[in-house]
């Protein structure tokens, strides 16, 4: 049978339009490469800023996808070992985001999808699509589904980016020059997320739940390989880098992240739209890969449920919307990442953004600014 949206991967992307067009009556099948396991437990992280907070609650889902979720007021930083706190939920009007994991938020978005009839087929392999400028159609071992649009949710891998002529995009890249190594520890995590900033390089350390925290230290690609390091080595960069002598635990998973990004123009071509990694990757630095994901989605949604009912008028401006976003906080997290990282080595240059950082502190009008983009761009209104 004939469905109005095929969406191709269940990841954040994926799973928030899936339940959205679910919520406005517009019929959807979700296709996923990998298996429910792979999908529930993969290892991500993720801060969702108060706007993504809002699209849940704005479709009445806030109690099935952020029931119990700790709230997000303070950050603190550690400059050269001196602690500092930010309140952003203070200095954003009250608009604090929270911390989800991106593995609860998908598993939460998941179940729910599935729990009131929703169509997520797993391990579907080798998706192919067809005849974007007519009537779609995907497919995937022997199964063809015909469809109104397509949503390539797949991540930057996936199939539905490279599914549109090379000569209809341009792509956008950009490399920091910084690796992070990042670490999953059975380590008590600290009352707030904490960042250590100093010319030892910049480590990181966040709660994952009420016995263990993720670690972040920043090395430098092409000279080292963290992956070398003992554990030893990395608890003692850990202890220098945030200031605290008494870190210490198991760490029970190791990963390396690339600090790079990328956006592809136009999100859309023909009738398929690109949301998420597809579209768009974007440093950990101000935590908004997991909330554009969420943004594309909210946006999509509305824009698709309007089409089906006979209205393009939004789907035709998705991509130029989206983007607004997209650059405005590709900057936001190359300007904190500048801010927090020595790439450089040059003392000039570590005298300015020791001077960006001074003043959040000391100038209200800076640290709003600062906590306005944390707390995210309004999406619902």
């Amino acid at each position: 049978m004939p469905t109005d949206v095929v969406v191709v991967g269940a990841g954040p992307a994926g799973l928030t339009l899936a339940n959205l067009l679910q919520r406005n009556g517009i019929g959807c099948v979700v296709l996923e490469a990998r298996d429910r396991s792979y999908v529930e437990e993969r290892q991500r992280a993720g801060v969702l800023d108060h706007f993504g907070g809002r699209v849940f609650a704005e479709a009445g889902l806030a109690d099935q996808v952020l029931a119990g979720v700790p709230t997000q007021t303070f950050l603190e930083f550690r400059y050269e070992g001196e602690p500092r706190l930010l309140d952003i939920a203070a200095l954003s009007d009250g608009r604090g985001g929270s911390i989800v994991p991106q593995q609860m938020l998908v598993r939460r978005l998941l179940t729910t999808f599935l729990d009131e009839g929703g169509d997520l087929r797993f391990n579907a392999k080798d998706v192919e699509l067809h005849s974007l400028g007519g009537s779609p159609r995907v497919t995937y071992g022997d199964v063809s589904l015909d469809c109104s649009y397509v949503a390539g949710c797949d991540g930057f891998h996936g199939v539905s980016r490279r599914s549109i002529p090379e000569d209809e995009l341009t792509t956008y890249t950009f490399d920091h020059g910084i690796g992070w190594y990042t670490m999953l520890a059975d380590a008590s995590p600290p009352k707030y997320p904490l960042m250590g900033i100093g010319r030892h390089g910049f480590a990181a350390q966040f709660p994952r739940g009420p016995v263990a925290s993720r670690f972040y230290l920043q090395y430098k690609p092409g000279e080292e390989d963290p992956r070398a390091w003992t554990d030893d080595e990395a608890w003692d960069k850990l202890r220098l880098r945030l200031g605290d002598p008494s870190l210490g635990g198991t760490i029970t998973d190791r990963e390396v992240v690339e600090m790079r990004s990328f956006v592809v123009e136009p999100m859309a071509y023909e009738k398929l739209f690109l949301a998420g990694d597809a579209a768009h990757i974007i440093t950990p630095m101000g935590a908004k890969g997991m909330n554009l994901a969420i943004a594309d989605a909210y946006v999509l949604a509305g824009a698709l449920t309007s089409a089906v009912r006979g209205d393009d008028t939004a789907l035709r401006a998705y991509s130029d919307v989206c983007l607004r976003r997209t650059w405005d906080y590709q900057e936001f997290s190359r300007w904190f990442t500048e801010m927090v990282h020595d790439t450089s080595g040059d003392p000039f240059q570590r005298r300015l953004a020791r001077a960006r950082f001074d003043r959040l502190f000391t100038n209200r009008a800076a640290g709003v600014a600062f906590a306005d983009m944390m707390a995210g761009v309004d999406l619902v209104s």
